[in-house]
């Protein structure tokens, strides 16, 4: 139902009943028919949510931008919505709201409703944004008879719909609400409007890979671009949803300057680039050296932030040397499966640049060998997966896969 809210918000011209069935139907239509499920559940949960007709007008013109029903078709919100629903049908009804469930889900979500209650006005980007007086009651009821998921689909929609402008650790909020409830990325970060904050290469807040080594992921496998140059620059703007636009080429940036202004030859710069993409891309096949390949990318990271973040200065994090020794036994631990040279470009990258640098790419490198953990090895790599602070999914995809093959 979120999603028709969103179709009726954005259509261009005043609706009659014929473009809200019509709306309806390829809402309907989406995932072979999937969609008509879930339209037809909304919709049976929200009428029955015991929500006042004024209650719901209120909500429902705050999701659709108030294109609702014209006057002249005499139908209210109530009326609209169950003509929908006989079309949609949801579980049959059983006359009277469902109970209230304790669920901690339910509690958070009636906390976030309320917490936006107590200060509707903030971070809106234009006077007016702030949220109607009644939808915090509305929503509430919603998440008490009808499902907190729905409570927050909902709340969603009206922040999109009333361009409210969402802080980070609100966005943050909502994003967990998403994974609880497995909501697709775009229902939330299509057309949200984020206040992010500065790009900051020091602060750790993504769930997956960053820096170099992500980026030789990009090139692990065939890509479509023409050439490595394309390739790069998709790789570059290839920003997670979660972080401010412009994270990826700010983080790439760091790790290639340390690289580049390094005491490292170029034979140990090619051999850690080859190696941690297995071995699928050589920057040497170009005509150019390790070092000239480390330029490029750095200048079209710095073209990205031009791009994305223009106010971005870069600020170098300071080289973390307290688990050198440990990353330096895990080098070694793994010279039988990353093989002697690659082990010992490793090694000149822990000592010499930057030990997280070297971990990540040594994880890069036992993951394209797919190269199974023992306990006592993966309880070393959780300690310092900690300790540099390396997301739930790098964390997931880099170390405990390779535990359990």
């Amino acid at each position: 139902m979120s999603a028709l809210a969103g179709e009726m918000a954005a259509a261009p011209e005043p609706l009659d009943e014929d473009d809200v069935f019509r709306l309806a139907a390829d809402v309907a239509a989406d995932g072979d028919g999937e969609g008509a499920v879930e339209l037809g559940r909304d919709l049976d949960h929200l009428l029955r949510a015991g929500l006042s007709d004024d209650t719901l007008d209120t909500l429902w013109q705050a999701v659709t931008g108030g294109c609702g029903l014209p006057a002249a078709t005499g139908a209210d919100t109530r009326d609209q919505l169950s003509r929908l629903a006989k079309r949609y049908p949801g579980p049959p009804e059983t006359g009277t709201p469902a109970p209230e469930r304790e669920t901690t889900s339910r509690a958070d979500v009636i906390a976030e409703v309320r917490a936006w209650a107590a200060d509707p006005a903030s971070g809106t980007d234009e006077p007016g944004t702030a949220l109607p007086a009644a939808l915090p009651a509305a929503l509430t009821a919603i998440a008490d008879h009808a499902g907190e998921d729905l409570a927050v689909r909902l709340l969603i929609r009206v922040l999109k719909t009333r361009r409210v402008l969402v802080s980070k650790e609100r966005f943050d909020r909502l994003a967990d609400f998403g994974g609880r409830f497995g909501h697709p990325g775009p229902l939330l970060y299509d057309e949200l409007s984020v206040a992010w904050p500065p790009i900051d290469p020091a602060r750790r807040d993504g769930e997956g890979d960053f820096g170099l080594s992500r980026l030789t992921s990009w090139f692990s496998w065939e890509w479509p671009e023409p050439t490595a140059l394309d390739r790069l620059r998709v790789a570059v703007a290839a920003d997670d949803a979660t972080q401010a636009p412009g994270s990826v080429a700010a983080f790439v940036l760091v790790d290639v300057l340390r690289l580049e202004e390094s005491p490292l030859s170029d034979d140990t710069l090619a051999t850690l680039w080859h190696e941690a993409t297995g071995r699928a891309h050589d920057p040497g096949r170009g005509g150019s050296g390790a070092r000239e390949w480390l330029a490029t990318i750095a200048g079209e990271c710095r073209a990205r932030l031009a791009e994305a973040a223009p106010d971005f200065r870069l600020v170098t994090p300071r080289v973390d040397q307290e688990h050198r020794d440990a990353v330096l036994r895990e080098v070694r631990e793994s010279a039988t499966v990353t093989g002697d040279g690659p082990a010992a470009a490793l090694k000149e990258v822990v000592t010499r640049v930057d030990p997280d640098l070297g971990y990540r790419l040594l994880l890069r490198l036992l993951a394209t060998r797919a190269a199974p953990l023992t306990e006592e090895a993966y309880e070393r790599h959780v300690v310092l997966c900690r300790h540099f602070r390396l997301g739930a999914e790098h964390v997931s995809e880099a170390v405990e896969l390779l535990l359990h093959r």
